[in-house]
């Protein structure tokens, strides 16, 4: 069975089954697990739920910007972007 998101371009993708072993679900093997996926997507739905809906053309743009904020939650975001802009500023 062919996986999406390898034909997109990902060099890895690990397929986790829920399935139930001795009583109790089992959410993950070998060290993947899906906890961060559905925290990404959870927080995903909550930042974009304020624009109350976005253009099909948009997405991708918004859905970058919300990876960032996601992979950069715990840290100042002003000092990460003000680094950017002195590093590589905008020009005319």
């Amino acid at each position: 069975m062919a996986s999406g998101l390898v034909e997109a371009g990902f060099r890895r993708h690990h397929r986790i089954k829920k399935y139930w072993q001795r009583e109790r679900a089992i959410f993950s093997e070998n060290g993947v697990h899906i906890n961060g996926i559905e925290s990404f997507w959870s927080y995903a739905k909550r930042r974009h739920a304020k624009f109350n809906g976005l253009r099909k053309a948009s997405f991708p743009t918004f859905l970058k910007e919300t990876e960032f904020r996601f992979n950069n939650r715990e840290n100042d975001l002003y000092k990460i972007l003000l680094t950017s802009c002195r590093m590589k500023p905008l020009r005319r």
